[in-house]
């Protein structure tokens, strides 16, 4: 009688990432990479190599990308090839549409993408990579991948180069004092992997601050392509992105970016005597109607003087035939509606707004991430970045910010302590 085939793992991988690819590092792990360190190519080892030894039956890894198109073209190549030479002499079902692998012993690897996270959720994972993570929204980990590790007591792996001081800044901050947590950072300088003659040659190539971010790991060199980045970076080094109390004394501004079929940002900031603009709050929601977000502004117990909306609050929609402008004025909520405007025009506008905010760092943290990933798209067969910007989970916030700096405040300090002469909108 013929023994059962076997099914071997021979990977070779760079020294840095032995223990990763292993498994042998702890359960929540962080790798800050330079560009061409091979963070990629090391985590989908990981995955089939944890796949292939796999003791639970039906066991599920997932390898995400900021796009579902990303986690294509970078993984799914290289994770067919090595998990058919890993599973000779069987085969593994590869299901090329839903980029899926199933392995003999019913483990299972499949690649997606953040950019649509619904897609993914309802699964369990026992393990998952989330690649480039500085370049997703946070809530894929927070709200989809992270639940899906629960019951299985699954790993996560966040690999990627910084883009600012986001939420992947944070992971890599955290994992030093967290139990279950590690991380690891790679600089061209210090890897060894790339040889010095071609560090030189790419500094000479570069922009300083490319250089430091893309070779040597830097958070706070400001990313190009980024609308706000170098102002966002400049507010933090000034001490603005800090805690900004409600001021009762001092009128609320609202600035909405209205979604129909994705998100809805407002903004509420305090215009102050003197030329400054407190944002002391930022509220975000999908899903859900204009009433939950004047009941949401009402809860928060600020006093408001005007709420600001994009030019499409007017548009009559088909199934009620009325605006959403009306809907609003029967909730209380009394629109001031925003110039149209070119967005370039209203991107500059922001850029001239920005340096005399004073945002709080708690209460606008997601909206403080929107404005420091904002950026331009980029065209891969031009290899340029278009003039409009990309539309992404950053765009609602960028924009409920751009109708503000583009619509005057219409706020009185003088007669503010009279309720009768303001119109107080929502309260």
């Amino acid at each position: 009688m013929s023994s059962a085939p076997t099914i071997s793992v021979t990977f070779k991988a760079r020294e840095p990432f032995i223990d990763m690819v292993a498994g042998n590092v702890p359960r929540f792990y962080v790798a800050v990479c330079h560009r061409r360190a091979g963070k990629t190519f090391a985590s989908l080892q990981r995955l089939i190599n944890a796949a292939l030894s796999a003791e639970r039956k039906h066991s599920r890894y997932g390898f995400v990308a900021p796009l579902r198109t990303q986690a294509k073209s970078i993984g799914w190549d290289y994770v067919k090839r090595f998990s058919r030479q890993a599973c000779k002499p069987l085969e593994p079902a590869i299901n090329e549409a839903e980029l899926r692998i199933d392995f003999p012993n019913s483990s299972r690897i499949q690649l997606a993408g953040a950019d649509n996270p619904d897609a993914i959720r309802g699964g369990y994972y026992d393990g998952c990579v989330l690649d480039e993570y500085a370049q997703m929204d946070p809530r894929t980990w927070t709200e989809v991948i992270r639940p899906m590790l629960m019951d299985r007591m699954g790993w996560g792996q966040f690999i990627g180069t910084p883009r600012g001081r986001n939420a992947f800044f944070r992971l890599w901050r955290d994992a030093q004092d967290q139990e279950d947590w590690g991380r690891l950072m790679l600089k061209a300088s210090e890897s060894g992997i790339i040889s010095e003659l071609e560090i030189a040659a790419a500094r000479r190539t570069m922009s300083p601050e490319e250089f430091l971010q893309e070779m040597e790991c830097s958070f706070t060199s400001a990313s190009k392509g980024h609308y706000y980045g170098a102002l966002m970076e400049q507010l933090e080094a000034r001490g603005q992105i800090t805690r900004v109390p409600y001021d009762p004394s001092l009128p609320c501004v609202t600035a909405w970016d209205l979604g129909m079929r994705d998100a809805t940002a407002i903004w509420i900031l305090q215009p102050a005597p003197g030329g400054a603009i407190n944002a002391i709050d930022y509220i975000e929601g999908s899903g859900v109607g204009l009433d939950w977000y004047a009941e949401e502004l009402r809860s928060k117990g600020y006093r408001y003087t005007q709420h600001i909306a994009p030019a499409d609050i007017m548009v009559k929609e088909l199934g009620t035939g009325r605006s959403r402008f009306e809907v609003a004025q029967k909730l209380g909520i009394f629109f001031t509606v925003c110039n149209q405007h070119r967005v370039e025009d209203g991107i500059n506008a922001v850029r001239m707004l920005l340096p005399r905010m004073w945002i709080d760092r708690e209460k606008c943290e997601r909206g403080i991430e929107a404005l420091q990933l904002y950026r331009q798209e980029w065209d891969s067969k031009l290899q340029s970045f278009r003039k409009a910007p990309l539309h992404d989970w950053t765009s609602h916030a960028a924009d409920a910010l751009r109708y503000g700096a583009m619509t005057p405040f219409e706020v009185s300090y003088d007669d503010w302590d009279e309720p009768t002469a303001i119109n107080i909108g929502v309260i």
